[in-house]
């Protein structure tokens, strides 16, 4: 095939000498410490995996800073996880208590594996999105330094993943995390009539609503959102700006449980209403942190070693669980959805 510059380069490129050679012959891998892993091959070549936590969002001098220390350990080979870790790759046993000597003088953490809680998942919130309905890096920062002592250690019955998004489109895996911080639009979108007809197309923005709550307004050579069809996603205003869904006195966020990817144990699961509102207070969301950490703490509690949190709320049934959590149960966990119903419980089968 011929070759061309399109495209990103073959990852093989990128790996290192280690894993080329030991490629398809690792045998296990175990977790020497919080953030240390070895992988050992067939062969008897070992792979030592130091793991670092990381802001999403960095400076080029920050990832420099990154360069310099995979240079002087690892012979340059580093890598970023889809939660936005560092894991610097060493060949070499010896090289590892000193990399850890120097990120801590660096102070930069190291954990996150095993029964711990990794980096949270997070969108781009107020920093870039233009349909947040809260901000992700700001309530990142504010939980993950309250529940920072359960990124160091492994003492959580297993791993639990945290993830946020800043509107109900979910960029940030909200629907399949342990818990999920969600930021939510509460008020249909407002409509400036004026500059619409002058700077939108009105088939346009009428076929962008998933759930046909737009019609045209001819008489104003417009549109009108119909309010019980409207599910507060944005698209609207994605397609036309005239469209506002952006309200600072009304946004707020939301707690989600239950959530998972994996296969093991148990299937995967989506995400469950815990918390439906609470309020948007910036700079570091007293409300929004208290929920979580309450929530990571009943966990931590009552679950038992490898279990889940949706398959400890499955086990104790969620009665139980929103009894033990201490939250209220309102009409707003009932789901009105047209298609909800295949979701609910069909069965008397109630845990008390």
């Amino acid at each position: 095939m011929a070759k061309t510059d399109i495209g990103p380069p073959h990852y093989e490129q990128m790996l290192p000498p280690i894993i080329k050679e030991n490629y398809g012959k690792w045998k296990y891998h175990e977790i020497l410490k919080p953030g240390v892993l070895v992988h050992v091959s067939e062969t008897g070549d070992k792979l030592f995996t130091v793991r670092v936590g990381s802001p999403r969002l960095v400076s080029i001098y920050f990832i420099r800073d990154l360069c310099d220390l995979a240079d002087k350990y690892c012979d340059g080979y580093l890598r970023f996880t889809s939660r936005h870790n560092v894991e610097f790759l060493l060949g070499k046993e010896e090289n590892v208590e000193p990399l850890l000597a120097e990120l801590k003088e660096k102070e930069l953490p190291v954990g996150g594996t095993g029964n711990s809680i990794s980096n949270m998942v997070h969108t781009q919130g107020w920093v870039h999105c233009h349909t947040p309905a809260t901000d992700a890096s700001g309530i990142v920062k504010a939980v993950m330094d309250e529940l920072f002592e359960y990124f160091e250690t492994m003492k959580l019955p297993a791993k639990l993943r945290i993830s946020l998004a800043c509107c109900l489109n979910m960029c940030g895996a909200v629907h399949c995390s342990d818990i999920a911080i969600l930021g939510i639009h509460r008020k249909v979108p407002t409509v400036n009539h004026e500059s619409l007809k002058s700077s939108c197309e009105i088939p346009t923005v009428i076929a962008s609503c998933p759930t046909a709550a737009i019609r045209p307004n001819p008489k104003l050579k417009s549109v009108e959102i119909k309010e019980e069809r409207c599910m507060y996603c944005g698209n609207c205003y994605t397609m036309c700006p005239s469209i506002h869904i952006i309200d600072p006195e009304n946004d707020a966020v939301s707690i989600w449980v239950g959530g998972k990817v994996s296969n093991a144990r148990s299937a995967p699961m989506f995400s469950r209403l815990a918390v439906p509102f609470l309020p948007n207070n910036p700079p570091r969301w007293p409300e929004v942190v208290e929920s979580v950490k309450q929530l990571v703490e009943v966990y931590a509690a009552n679950a038992k070693k490898g279990e889940r949190m949706g398959e400890w709320i499955e086990r104790i049934g969620w009665e139980k669980f929103f009894e033990i959590s201490g939250l209220d149960f309102t009409d707003k966990h009932i789901d009105d959805f047209t298609h909800a119903v295949t979701t609910f419980r069909s069965t008397t089968q109630f845990k008390w």
